[in-house]
């Protein structure tokens, strides 16, 4: 992924107003994000860890998602499988609700996919990040071809918010 401004991000939200666009909590360490191993920049805020937002590029054009999160269980001994990147947690898969863009989302549409609570599906999938022992299933896929799966599945998620 190529490195993105605040700025960027900020103008490329697809189911929210402009307003809560400008309002809400961006990343301060962009620059220090692992652009070259990130399909996605996805992020908590960290003032209100129940929202959660999302940027992808996806045909050459840039979308950002707002997301509503349930509280993540990290506590929690019941393993869930992140349906973006097909990685088991215990606990650590939250439900992410975004409300549906345009006329839809402002009559309260929204979808929901179960995703990485740390939103860190791309580290997950390359190996960078390890979420414990059997959290990665053995696959006899390439990491090309498990890097497409993850982004096919969020292009997806993207396409029924925005449809």
């Amino acid at each position: 992924m190529k490195p993105l401004t605040e700025q960027q991000i900020r103008a490329t939200f697809v189911n929210c107003t402009k307003g809560e666009a400008k309002r809400l909590a961006v990343p301060r360490d962009l620059a220090d994000r692992p652009w070259d191993d990130l399909d996605y920049l996805g992020w908590r805020d960290p003032q209100a860890p129940d929202r959660a937002y999302l940027a992808v590029e996806l045909d050459g054009r840039l979308r950002a998602l707002q997301l509503r999160a349930t509280a993540s269980g990290w506590g929690q001994s019941r393993r869930s499988m992140c349906t973006m990147c097909l990685t088991t947690h215990s606990g650590g898969v939250s439900l992410m609700v975004a409300p549906k863009a345009g006329r839809a989302g402002q009559q309260g549409n929204s979808v929901g996919a179960y995703i990485c609570s740390d939103l860190a599906c791309s580290l997950y999938v390359r190996g960078k990040r390890d979420a414990g022992a059997g959290a990665r299933l053995h696959e006899t896929i390439t990491l090309e071809e498990k890097i497409a799966r993850t982004v096919a599945n969020l292009a997806a998620f993207v396409a029924k918010v925005t449809a």
